[in-house]
């Protein structure tokens, strides 16, 4: 698929992929914070942010597979 791609599709997918990589970044940082927060960390924001950070990591791989030309062994 990824040979399919014109040069625009290909910088927006760049943008997105490194946009979501900031956001789990973020997301690392967030559930961090709340964890040294120790007993007093809200367990439901913590597993909401880990779950939206599997949800992004889903996305990151489809997108980084749309950017990698598929080889043919």
């Amino acid at each position: 698929m990824a040979e399919k791609l014109s040069d625009e599709d290909r910088a927006l997918l760049q943008a997105e992929l490194e946009h979501l990589k900031q956001e789990h970044r973020d997301l690392d940082a967030a559930i961090e914070a709340l964890l040294q927060l120790g007993a007093a960390a809200d367990q439901l924001q913590v597993q909401r942010l880990k779950k939206r950070k599997l949800v992004l990591r889903d996305r990151l791989v489809f997108l980084e597979d749309q950017l990698t030309p598929d080889i043919i062994a």
